[in-house]
Parts: structure tokens; C-alpha cells; sequence
């Protein structure tokens, strides 16, 4: 039976003390997800692992409702999930006090294959989902930071964005952002896409086009992508913990 296989590589980078990052792959129900505890803040690697955990549970426990024909099922479950794990991470706050202000990016990709396979993308903070199609990289995320907002209006250009004193700071995060208001988008799928999902240690390495000719030279080969891009990442300075996954048709 053919289906979408995910393959993860998670490093701690060149500087950090400790790997913040989480994943989670689920190929038989057809969802991934990367979280990125927020670096710096006590317990963001306790609020990244809480919410992989939580959504694993409930993921599984929904497995039957999600393959319904609604059309809205899937974001609604994206949603759910979403909500769950920002609750799992204000209850370990309760429980152990010195975690408040622990937070966490996410990045949730669910697949449902039939009819025709469309991607499900679910997101909070600056954890990213790209489809790349025939030599062309997409985003299907736009991150919930501040210089995002900059440049929606104008204020600043890309180039300039990418080394502003304030390009990482948040507007949006589990356990911090109450309620959590997920942006959510979906794309139809041909047989060939590769998936990405990532944390920031990308992304602050990598701009798109070099993403893009990365997964060029590898042939849409999931295995190949994704550790090419983790050690081109760590190449050029490894300066934050960098999770990747790529999902590809097998």
C-alpha cells in the first residue's frame, strides 16, 4: 500500500548548551509535527516535549473521527490538538511553578490520502511547513513574529528582515499565547511533493533558494533531503538547535 513516509533528524547545533527542539512522526495516521521551545526561557525544552507528547496521545485517540468526509475535520483536529497540547503546557506550569513563562513553536502537517491527497498544515510562532514541487519551493506557513508583521506592512524589505535586532521575537506560541490562535492552511498533492517541516535553526541558516537548490540536487529523496539540510545548517554555524522533516510518497 503506498503512503507518505516522514524521515526527522534533530541536532543541538553548534552553540546551544541543550536541544529545545521536539518531533513527532506519525505515518500510518498521517501526521508530523516539530516543536521549538522558546530558546533562552526556563523549561522551553520541558514546553517542546509536552506538547509532542500531548499531541501524540490525542492523535491516536482521534484516529477514527479524523478520516471522516467532512471537509472542515481535518483543521478542526489540527485545532484540537493544538488547543491540548497548550493546555498540557499550562498544566505542568500549575504543577511546577518555576516553568512559567515556558513556551513552545509548533508545526503540525496531517495527510488525508483519500480521495485525493491534500496536506493539512496547522501552525503557531516561527516553526515552518514548505512544499517543494517540480524545482519550486512554497511556503505554506508565514511565521507569527513581529517582523512579519513589519513586512506585511512595508516597514521592512526581506533582506533587511533578515538581520533586525527584533526578527525573533515571537507573537504567537503554546503556553504563552492564550488562547492559541493557530494559522492554518492546505494544498492538494501530487505524487512527487516532498513536505518539509522546521524549526528555526533552519531557517536562520538557510534562506528559501538555498533550501530550494538543496532539495533539488537530492533528487526529491526524503532521506537525502533532510540530512543534507541539517549538516548544511550545522555548516554554516549550527547557531541554534536545527529539527528537520521531510515527508515524501512512497
Amino acid at each position: 500500500m503506498s503512503m507518505w513516509i516522514g524521515i526527522g533528524r534533530s541536532e543541538i547545533g553548534l552553540v546551544r548548551s541543550s536541544n529545545q527542539d521536539a518531533y513527532l512522526l506519525l505515518d500510518r495516521l498521517g501526521l508530523w509535527a516539530v516543536a521549538d521551545g522558546m530558546g533562552g526561557h526556563v523549561g522551553g525544552d520541558v514546553a517542546a516535549q509536552t506538547a509532542i507528547t500531548s499531541i501524540k496521545a490525542h492523535a491516536m485517540n482521534a484516529a477514527d473521527a479524523i478520516r471522516t468526509e467532512r471537509p472542515d475535520a481535518p483543521s478542526a483536529f489540527l485545532a484540537d490538538l493544538i488547543q491540548r497540547a497548550h493546555d498540557a503546557i499550562l498544566e505542568q506550569v500549575r504543577l511546577d511553578p518555576s516553568l512559567k513563562g515556558m513556551g513552545t513553536t509548533i508545526v503540525l502537517l496531517f495527510i488525508r490520502p483519500q480521495p485525493t491527497p491534500i496536506a493539512h498544515v496547522a501552525h503557531l510562532g516561527d516553526s515552518r511547513a514548505y512544499l517543494f514541487r517540480a524545482g519550486l519551493l512554497t511556503p505554506l506557513t508565514r511565521d507569527h513574529t513581529l517582523i512579519e508583521k513589519y513586512l506585511e506592512r512595508g516597514i521592512l524589505t526581506p533582506k533587511t528582515a533578515r538581520t533586525h535586532p527584533e526578527r525573533h521575537v515571537l507573537t504567537q506560541a503554546l503556553g504563552v499565547s492564550s488562547p492559541p490562535r493557530p494559522s492554518f492552511s492546505s494544498c492538494p498533492l501530487e505524487r512527487n511533493d516532498l513536505l518539509l517541516l522546521c524549526s528555526d535553526g533552519l531557517t536562520k541558516m538557510l534562506d528559501d533558494e538555498q533550501i530550494r537548490d538543496i532539495c533539488s540536487k537530492t533528487h526529491g529523496d526524503p532521506t537525502q533531503t533532510c540530512h543534507s539540510l541539517v549538516t548544511a545548517s550545522l555548516d554554516r554555524g549550527g547557531m541554534d538547535n536545527v529539527t528537520v522533516l521531510v515527508i515524501g510518497h512512497v
